[in-house]
């Protein structure tokens, strides 16, 4: 019997269920921050009957590829050229 999280999709035609350190791998952040953007209703989750988390395959990848039929859009991520200096003068 197949695995259903080694395709796509399972052999039931449902969606593949990541972990959050999973998507957190596709998104090269931190599981934690996974957790937060699913907290915030950035991303949908699902509750497994043990109360952890999973996220749709299929929306995951929407979200990778920025395509309109994801409901939620995940920020931008704060680099060291694009996070406000608080103030500072810049050197140069």
């Amino acid at each position: 019997m197949a695995d259903d999280r080694t395709s796509s999709t399972g052999t039931n035609g449902r969606d593949r269920l990541l972990t959050p350190g999973e998507v957190a791998t596709l998104f090269r952040v931190d599981p934690k921050t996974v957790t937060r953007w699913a907290s915030a209703g950035r991303i949908g989750s699902i509750r497994t009957p043990g109360g952890h988390r999973r996220f749709r395959e299929s929306e995951v990848r929407a979200l990778l590829r920025g395509t309109d039929n994801a409901d939620v859009q995940v920020p931008a991520q704060t680099t060291a050229t694009t996070a406000p200096l608080a103030g500072r003068p810049l050197v140069s």
